[in-house]
């Protein structure tokens, strides 16, 4: 692709996003904001997939992803949330997470399946983590997560 040096840089990069061979549902979403948890004593950075686009696309197309790090979906309202795991080449850990932070219940979600997985109530909020974070330290349903993204309890 050398004649690309001598197009303004602008017109190569869309030249490069149109024609390069891989969409950009097909690459890993690498540039969401993020957003500090915690679950006890134990820190995760995870990014926040907000939009229907984003959430559609979470960790497809990932090869690796950092031991503290993590994605979270964040929903419009409480739902039964359900989530697969087509184009998703990491075994995850989907905790489903109510409005305060609890966690409602925790799937363990194979790669390239298609396989339902389901809040067992309605949620806002589901954290994906690489599988087995969770049970290495111990959290289970009705722990507490924290962070600016869940509301305190009266």
């Amino acid at each position: 692709m050398r004649f690309l040096h001598s197009l303004p840089a602008s017109l190569a990069a869309l030249l490069l996003t149109l024609g390069g061979g891989v969409s950009a549902q097909e690459r890993p979403q690498l540039d969401l904001p993020r957003v500090k948890l915690a679950a006890g004593l134990y820190q995760i950075d995870a990014q926040i997939a907000a939009t229907p686009q984003q959430r559609s696309i979470g960790l497809m197309h990932r090869k690796d992803m950092p031991t503290h790090e993590g994605m979270l979906f964040v929903f419009e309202r409480a739902e039964v949330q359900c989530f697969w795991m087509k184009n998703t080449l990491l075994p995850l850990t989907a905790a489903f997470v109510a409005d305060d932070g609890s966690i409602v219940n925790l799937a363990d979600m194979q790669p390239q399946t298609t396989d339902s997985h389901c809040s067992t109530q309605p949620v806002r909020y589901v954290l994906e983590m690489n599988q087995g974070w969770f049970a290495k330290r111990h959290i289970g349903a009705k722990t507490r997560l924290s962070g600016p993204v869940f509301r305190k309890s009266e």
